[in-house]
């Protein structure tokens, strides 16, 4: 009995999920890192974009357990989607991806969208001023987060579309609610930063002018200390979700100015 066919099939199948995978080998990889209290999913609306650009995308899962772990995890993703690549980031997956991508000759450029971008030595808890309020322990009279008895935190769900979300559709925002991937804050908020990585690459950034989680002032400052190109949107500290085409497009323009990518220094 002849295993031709069988050959032939098999090796069909191996170059359709080959280059299903790729994407277009002329244009950077792209790797997203959510935020606490969302997940992967959380860029559902932009991958779609990028992956239509030709892009070879890669979402990643944090655990939130420490920031050590969510670095690691991180640091694997690059590896497996390998280079070059720029790393995008959301929320507190700025600060992650600040240390992740340090030093890694494969990334070429960094997008934080909403997230704070640390200096060597912070932590999530002084990397906004003292002069700005820093997360209240309440909001609208209630209090804001959740633990469960292993100390994880969740964002109160009655809450979650009024802090977080407040631009996204009300029955929208209760999903992410109820999905929300719940943080381990003593193994993350006092956990001290590295070299930045924002010191080696160019730079990109997404200012939410109605962020109700991170000062829009402050994510200003973030931009203005990495010499990052910025745009602003009135947005919630969701942009990525109630203004995905603005989101996709930030990065789409970040991995066309990274042309000079092989010859680049950074300049802050």
């Amino acid at each position: 009995m002849s295993h031709r066919p069988f050959i032939l099939v098999m090796s069909a199948l191996k170059k359709t999920v080959m280059n299903a995978t790729k994407g277009d080998s002329t244009k950077l990889n792209i790797v997203l890192v959510h935020g606490m209290w969302f997940d992967a999913c959380s860029w559902s609306k932009v991958i779609p974009i990028l992956q239509d650009a030709g892009h070879k995308v890669i979402a990643v899962e944090l655990p939130l357990h420490s920031v050590e772990d969510d670095v690691a995890t991180v640091k694997r993703a690059i590896d497996l989607i390998g280079g070059p690549l720029i790393v995008v980031a959301h929320a507190y997956g700025g600060f992650v991806i600040t240390n992740a991508a340090y030093n890694n000759p494969n990334v070429k450029g960094l997008v934080y969208v909403a997230a704070p971008a640390p200096m060597e030595g912070q932590s999530m808890s002084t990397t906004v001023p003292k002069e700005y309020d820093s997360l209240p322990k309440e909001f609208e009279g209630k209090s804001l987060l959740v633990l469960d008895n292993g100390g994880f935190a969740y964002i109160n769900p009655t809450l979650f579309h009024y802090f977080l979300a407040h631009d996204v559709d009300e029955a929208e925002a209760n999903i992410l609610a109820v999905v929300q991937e719940p943080g381990n804050l003593t193994g993350i908020v006092n956990e001290k930063s590295g070299p930045p990585a924002w010191k080696q690459v160019p730079t990109w950034y997404q200012v939410s002018e109605n962020d109700r989680a991170i000062p829009p002032a402050v994510e200003r400052m973030f931009a203005k200390q990495m010499n990052a190109t910025t745009i602003s949107l009135p947005s919630s500290h969701a942009s990525l979700i109630s203004h995905p085409n603005e989101i996709a497009q930030l990065i789409l323009n970040a991995t066309k100015g990274i042309s000079n990518w092989k010859t680049y220094v950074k300049k802050i």
